[in-house]
């Protein structure tokens, strides 16, 4: 099949972007368009309007704060995959990339873009969300930025409003000492995962959170700086965690939870 009938436009900055967005009944926002341009070629989705962001040059931009590292919205997975942005996590951020999908659609697809679609299989979700990363979202009201962990409300489904657009992640830095794991369960190398679990701990900074994908929504949070989780934890143990956390997937869905957490702490221990 083939895309039906829309406008295109290709604004050069936020603001144009911003206008367009907010004078629109029916757009779409293209970054990567690894998923949107599937949708539009099966109909299942039919804007108006498609507003392609990949020339605004804000959203490219890389900043290092005090408090963190910002990341432009429209950087590609193969950018960090590559090394060709700073990377606060010692190379844990170039790992996670390097596991999407297929270097042809790591080479397309962006940071920003995988955030803003919240598949709950996609590994920057729960990657980013266990190292505390928040967004920088801009619309035609003003800027705001929101914590990760609060803007998922459920699959495929955010906290973005109509006409705003993400402008980029602040991923918080961490002390020399900081340790990270991540394990994904999938059928096959370059699939969407089944499970997906993420660790980050800071003991100079008093951080050890979990991060766990859902079923249909967004990743489940532990953090845990009084009880904090072990290599040596059952999945008996891991699975009550889960519940006490307030997953709430059926029993396969809560030990094939426990497992990727279990195997991404004993890589940490490893570590």
């Amino acid at each position: 099949m083939k895309a039906a009938a829309f406008e295109y436009a290709r604004p050069a900055s936020l603001g144009e972007a911003l206008e367009l967005l907010g004078e629109a009944t029916d757009a779409k926002v293209l970054a990567g368009g690894q998923t949107l341009a599937p949708l539009l070629n099966l109909r299942l989705a039919q804007p108006a309007l498609l507003v392609d962001i990949t020339r605004i040059a804000e959203l490219a931009e890389v900043a290092e704060t005090a408090d963190g590292l910002d990341l432009g919205a429209i950087i590609t997975h193969a950018a960090i995959e590559d090394g060709r942005v700073p990377d606060p996590t010692s190379g844990f951020l170039a790992g996670i990339a390097a596991g999407i999908g297929y270097r042809a659609i790591r080479t397309r697809g962006t940071i920003g873009g995988s955030l803003a679609h919240a598949d709950p299989a996609a590994d920057w979700l729960t990657c980013l969300t266990a190292l505390g990363a928040e967004l920088l979202l801009a619309g035609t009201g003003g800027r705001r930025r929101v914590a990760l962990s609060g803007f998922v409300r459920g699959a495929l489904a955010t906290g973005l409003e109509a006409n705003e657009l993400i402008v980029s992640i602040r991923i918080p830095k961490f002390s020399k000492r900081a340790r990270f794991a991540y394990h994904k369960i999938c059928r096959k190398a370059g699939e969407f995962a089944d499970a997906i679990a993420a660790v980050a701990h800071d003991p100079e900074r008093d951080v050890n959170r979990y991060a766990t994908s859902t079923p249909a929504g967004g990743p489940l949070l532990i953090e845990a700086s009084q009880a904090p989780l072990a290599a040596g934890d059952t999945l008996a143990e891991l699975q009550q965690r889960l519940t006490a956390a307030g997953f709430s997937g059926d029993a396969y869905e809560t030990r094939l939870r426990a497992v990727a957490l279990q195997r991404a702490l004993k890589t940490m221990a490893a570590a």
